[in-house]
């Protein structure tokens, strides 16, 4: 795939991110799709905004979105456009910088290229499969950790069983915490509830191509554009704890993909 598309993808997440950081701080509507999810106007505005740039690069493209009703048109592509107009929503209503403009674009269930856009933190990353990954234009890999104990973990607070991990920084935008990994600054992130392809696909790219080793909850290889566009978690951690990480979350992961 020529350079060229990722550039323009780049350009293309970061005019949503400008777009978006320039209403932040101003009005606009906001309101709860369900209980617990959080909505407003300007996720709508980039959702149209991203699916009208992306889709003159590559008309033959499916779609899947957090902010467009599902087609099950997008199964019968080559290639599918997997985006979350703004990852990690209640940073951004709040006022705070921890989310971000994430896009995929997915060809035979995998990422090729993924871009987040995070311009309340100044950070904009990007990774095209086989390429290696960037944040602001300059090289990123994982950390060197190999023992479990001691691993950074981005979150709030963690349970007791897991007070041999440490807790840093923890950015709303999964799809940044994600990325935390790829650049070094966190050892693990893992979730064990089932999520959407939209949230990880792009990131996970990112700590893919910086070195991480990247599975769902179950240490299984992920593929997007399924049927449901959704995945059970996401294990994104160095190569030398991912497996000890598996075997730390084994009982929890095994109780929660039951639904």
């Amino acid at each position: 795939m020529p350079d060229t598309l990722l550039d323009a993808v780049s350009a293309i997440a970061a005019e949503a991110g400008r777009l978006a950081h320039g209403r932040q701080q101003g009005d606009f509507r906001r309101w709860e799709k369900e209980p617990g999810h959080p909505v407003c106007d300007v996720d709508l505005e980039l959702d149209a905004l991203l699916r009208e740039r992306l889709a003159a690069l590559d008309p033959e493209a499916g779609w899947l979105s957090e902010e467009t009703l599902d087609s099950a048109e997008r199964l019968l592509g080559v290639r599918t456009w997997v985006v979350d107009p703004i990852d990690g929503t209640r940073d951004f209503l709040r006022g705070r910088p921890g989310w971000s403009v994430s896009i995929a674009l997915v060809e035979g269930g995998r990422p090729l290229i993924g871009v987040l856009d995070a311009p309340a933190r100044g950070e904009h990353w990007r990774a095209q499969a086989g390429a290696g990954a960037t944040r602001n234009g300059l090289a990123i890999k994982v950390s060197d950790r190999n023992s479990f104990p001691g691993a950074r973990v981005p979150a709030d607070v963690l349970p007791k069983v897991d007070s041999d991990l440490v807790v840093v920084e923890k950015p709303n935008s999964i799809a940044l915490r994600i990325a935390m990994v790829a650049a070094g600054e966190a050892d693990l992130l893992a979730t064990l509830r089932w999520g959407h392809e939209w949230d990880i696909a792009a990131a996970a790219l990112i700590a893919q191509e910086a070195g991480a080793t990247v599975t769902d909850a179950l240490g299984r290889p992920l593929r997007y554009n399924s049927t449901k566009g959704e995945a059970f978690g996401i294990l994104a951690s160095t190569p030398g704890i991912h497996a000890a990480a598996i075997a730390r979350l084994a009982d929890r992961a095994a109780t929660g993909i039951i639904r």
